[in-house]
């Protein structure tokens, strides 16, 4: 029996059979894991890249989008070297587009300071950009067997019933305790086996709702399980209330072709391209708000032709409505305020340019509005 302390801050003492438990779950994981590609290859450049796109993201949704991502950036040669439009378009719709724009720079680094190469060292990998405390694991442990403990949110779950850790998941000042008793438990021999492990038991098994406790191979370990607790475990502090901001968008047309703006690489969204709008001022009706604020973005100015719809999208700390109108070019020379690029594109051009998940959500009426 091993005697597992966290931080002295936090009281947390327990007893269990690791090498038991350990065995059991690593058994389990063998028989029963997921067939996924990138489980499938000891690359580290492949597991890097889709250790990224799992950050926020369900695993279905990369399924869809992994090996056409490799097939066009095999090697972190092949990315480094691609212009960030086209690696932003192969990431279209994925989301958290800033994780994109940072592996493309990491892989520039990596091949300007290492040939390309990836390190084995967890101190060099967590120097690139986009490589936090989790990818950094996650790729040192499952690539190179380096015995670091990967803790996401599927880890904090199954930490915090096996052993009851009252500690909400969601405040910061918690990872120190979920990564040190994860550090305990883990597998040294094993560690990247041991890790995916974890995160699979949580994401297949010990689920946020109705886990599957019955069937669960380390059931007999689990402190929630015991004392039937379950459904209390994670705590998780309540969540705030997420602001909504409305917004006026104009596509404007002038000689056939539409206006495009292309955001700075850095911030929300950055490098993507989008139809020029911004939110409406209190007092101001959407219409208004459009004319205003392509006036103010691209200096030009133009006339409502119609709206084209309203739509309604979420991201991770806001939700928008977007009023979006079809306008017609009056007078002006196009002059950015913020934006870093502008193109004046035919209607059939418009698949080739990565937008945001929002845009996305009106183009196809657009298509169909202008009949391309």
């Amino acid at each position: 029996m091993t005697q597992i302390k966290s931080n002295p801050a936090y009281k947390f003492t327990l007893n269990i059979d690791l090498a038991e438990f350990r065995k059991v779950l690593l058994e389990w994981y063998f028989q029963n894991h997921r067939r996924l590609p990138w489980r499938e290859t000891g690359d580290p450049y492949l597991i890097w890249v889709s250790e990224v796109m799992l950050q926020q993201t369900q695993v279905k949704k990369v399924l869809d989008y992994f090996d056409a991502f490799i097939r066009k950036f095999p090697t972190v040669s092949h990315l480094a070297n691609a212009d960030l439009h086209d690696v932003l378009k192969a990431w279209e719709r994925l989301g958290y587009y800033a994780r994109a724009r940072n592996l493309h720079k990491a892989a520039q680094i990596l091949l300007m300071e290492n040939g390309g190469k990836i390190p084995e060292n967890f101190a060099e990998f967590r120097k690139l950009p986009g490589v936090g405390d989790y990818i950094a694991a996650a790729v040192m442990s499952i690539a190179f067997s380096l015995p670091v403990p990967v803790v996401d949110g599927n880890v904090k779950r199954v930490v915090a019933r096996l052993f009851l850790v009252d500690e909400p998941v969601n405040r910061p000042a918690s990872f120190n305790i979920f990564h040190g008793i994860s550090k305990k438990i883990l597998d040294q021999r094993e560690a990247g086996q041991f890790n995916q492990a974890m995160m699979e038991l949580g994401a297949v098994m010990c689920r946020p709702r109705n886990p599957l406790c019955q069937t669960c191979p380390v059931s007999s370990f689990c402190l929630a399980f015991q004392k039937g607790v379950q459904q209390k475990y994670p705590v998780r502090l309540p969540a705030t209330a997420v602001p909504e901001y409305q917004i006026a968008v104009g596509i404007v047309i002038k000689d056939g072709k539409l206006l495009i703006t292309r955001r700075k690489e850095k911030g929300l969204l950055g490098g993507l391209w989008e139809f020029p709008g911004g939110k409406i001022e209190s007092g101001e009706s959407a219409d208004q708000a459009c004319l205003r604020e392509i006036k103010e973005e691209v200096n030009l100015a133009v006339e409502i032709a119609r709206p084209l719809t309203r739509i309604r999208h979420a991201y991770t700390h806001f939700r928008v409505v977007i009023d979006v109108f079809v306008c017609r070019y009056l007078s002006g020379r196009v002059k950015l305020k913020d934006a870093t690029g502008f193109r004046w594109i035919r209607p059939d051009e418009i698949d080739r340019f990565p937008f945001p998940a929002a845009n996305l959500k009106f183009i196809p009426l657009l298509k169909d509005e202008l009949d391309f």
